[in-house]
């Protein structure tokens, strides 16, 4: 395996820039996540690596080798595509196959690796098979074995889970993770998908309009964004604009007084997650606003409620389903309440917009 080392890289198509000085260290055997909104140079910044593009400026080092400037078929990287890419008239051995013929393979080698590729996704019994008799979920095993098989230093998934669905993808991405901590591949993994992101990266690259917005681990990411795009694109916020009027203590443009630490005097936006509030019929926290519930919406294991706060400000609360119909009596449209939350649970930022 190896480290990869992305160095100022940018990608221009025309007048559009796509991706605008992205440097990032990724270390041997890390799995990091591409995260961001579609066209926000995610993919782009994959297809460089793998060298499918070449990038207008900047430097890509594999291990110790510089690879800028290095065919596609000699950075030995191995990448699975959104649509699978296998050859609809050939088994899924003969699929697996394939890479170890481009690489000029020896026989016997090829077949020991096509058999150990084949068990690691659990597809040998179907070796077989072509991919028309197969189900999403077996093409996508078969597309990882074909890209593991020729034992790339540095294995890349594009949108690898996009055309399952949702519990296969659930399945499908925990054997990812598996196959990856196991093998120890160093593993660049680009997604849309939030929660996919957070399951499965060791740290996280946060993507848009082509500019790098913050990266770290999945829980820092999350409970500390470093900008409003990074607050608003990675789950969900409640926002209040305005500016402090006293120590620890943040006057919104409703003429709210809230209560939050560490804040600073530059700060123009105070943010709460909804999951960080809850919802009562007396005020109990160190921030309390009065909304009423405007929508109820069951979803499992949680209740979302959107609420109608001061103005015409919409809040939401997010509230954990551990006890089925506790909340029935107040959780109904119309209903006044308190919405509370912690001062430590606001995030502070000093953008005007977002």
């Amino acid at each position: 395996m190896a480290n990869v080392s992305l160095i100022n890289l940018k990608k221009q198509f025309g007048a559009s820039i796509a991706v605008s000085d992205f440097s990032l260290e990724i270390t041997d055997g890390e799995l990091v996540a591409f995260l961001g909104p579609s066209g926000c140079g995610k993919t782009t910044t994959l297809r460089m690596i793998a060298g499918f593009i070449e990038p207008t400026a900047g430097r890509i080092v594999i291990g110790d080798n510089d690879v800028t400037n290095t065919p596609v078929h000699r950075r030995n990287t191995g990448m699975v595509f959104q649509r699978y890419a296998l050859f609809p008239h050939m088994t899924v051995a003969h699929n697996v196959s394939f890479g170890l013929e481009m690489h000029k393979i020896a026989p016997v080698e090829r077949d020991k690796r096509i058999r150990e590729a084949l068990d690691m996704v659990r597809m040998t019994e179907l070796k077989d098979r072509y991919p028309r008799q197969l189900s999403g979920g077996q093409q996508q095993r078969v597309a990882i074995a074909r890209a593991l098989a020729i034992e790339p230093k540095v294995f890349l998934l594009d949108e690898p889970l996009s055309n399952l669905d949702a519990k296969l993808r659930l399945e499908v991405r925990e054997e990812i993770r598996t196959l990856q901590q196991r093998l120890g591949l160093t593993t660049i993994f680009v997604t849309h998908d939030q929660e996919e992101a957070l399951a499965i990266s060791d740290r996280m690259a946060i993507m848009h309009d082509g500019i790098v917005q913050q990266v770290g681990s999945p829980q820092t990411v999350y409970e500390h964004p470093a900008n409003l795009f990074v607050a608003d694109f990675l789950g969900k916020m409640n926002f209040f604009s305005g500016s402090p009027c006293a120590d620890s203590q943040f006057l919104t443009q409703e003429e709210l007084t809230l209560n939050v630490t560490k804040l600073k005097p530059d700060t123009t936006m105070v943010g709460v997650r909804p999951e960080r509030t809850v919802l009562s019929s007396l005020p109990e926290a160190d921030n309390n606003i009065a909304v009423t519930v405007q929508n109820v919406s069951y979803l499992g294991a949680h209740i979302h409620v959107t609420l109608k706060g001061p103005g015409v400000q919409r809040l939401t609360c997010q509230i954990p389903n551990t006890q089925a119909g506790r909340n029935d009596a107040v959780l109904h449209v119309g209903a006044s309440l308190y919405l509370g939350f912690s001062a430590e649970d606001c995030a502070i930022f000093n953008e005007r917009s977002h």
